[in-house]
């Protein structure tokens, strides 16, 4: 899905001449992380809120220049890259250039979670399957074989956590036999993360531990 449709410009590209005490005041009037910045034209880069707080009033962006932090997507990524530029920049706002580098606008964070809310992943039914493996063991192609040998499909996969060179794979699967899928999982040796009511091996444990107790307070 193109960025295109979805660039705003209701704010306009601050200038390295403009005093630190007026943006602070803009940014009184908003509720951005950060605000675009321009020099003869040509976009540098966004300074933050909590920066800018720290800054003489009197003094201008230039002089604080070093504190530019140098983000932004194109109109030609998809709404996947402004996710990750989001997250990786801590950032609500997310300036967009055109090929020769030129600021068109920019992204909000709102819209683009929206966007993601009408995906499959979340909009569909399904089952939620966090699993994990080594990350040197698991390709997303042996977790999609896992899950359509039970006549369910993946509606949606991602890598969530990796610690200790373990990865976390969260799962979308279409309604299905869970028990069966989570099986198989096991058998492919991954760990079984999330907890479902259809996992028969975590109640035959649970029950074989009952049994356990009740024989040894006999």
């Amino acid at each position: 899905m193109s960025l295109k449709d979805h660039i705003l410009n209701d704010i306009e590209v601050r200038n390295l001449q403009e005093k630190v005490g007026d943006i602070q005041k803009l940014f009184n009037q908003l509720t951005y992380t950060h605000l675009p910045v321009e020099d003869n034209g040509h976009y540098i880069g966004c300074i933050s809120e909590n920066d800018i707080r720290c800054f003489e009033k009197e003094k201008t962006l230039d002089d604080y220049r070093y504190a530019i932090e140098s983000f932004f997507v194109t109109e030609n990524n998809y709404w996947l890259d402004s996710l990750e530029s989001f997250a990786q920049n801590n950032s609500n706002i997310l300036p967009v250039l055109d090929d020769d580098n030129k600021y068109l606008g920019y992204l909000e964070l709102n819209d683009m979670i929206a966007l993601f809310k009408e995906t499959p992943f979340l909009h569909e039914p399904g089952n939620i399957l966090i699993v994990e493996k080594a990350f040197k063991d698991f390709t997303f192609g042996e977790v999609s074989q896992i899950v359509e040998s039970h006549n369910a499909h993946v509606l949606g996969a991602f890598v969530s956590k990796i610690e200790d060179d373990m990865a976390e794979i969260t799962l979308k699967i279409s309604p299905s036999g869970m028990n069966e899928i989570i099986q198989s999982f096991r058998r492919y040796g991954y760990i079984i993360v999330s907890e479902h009511q259809e996992d028969t091996f975590n109640k035959n444990l649970k029950d074989r531990s009952k049994y356990l107790d009740k024989y040894l307070n006999i």
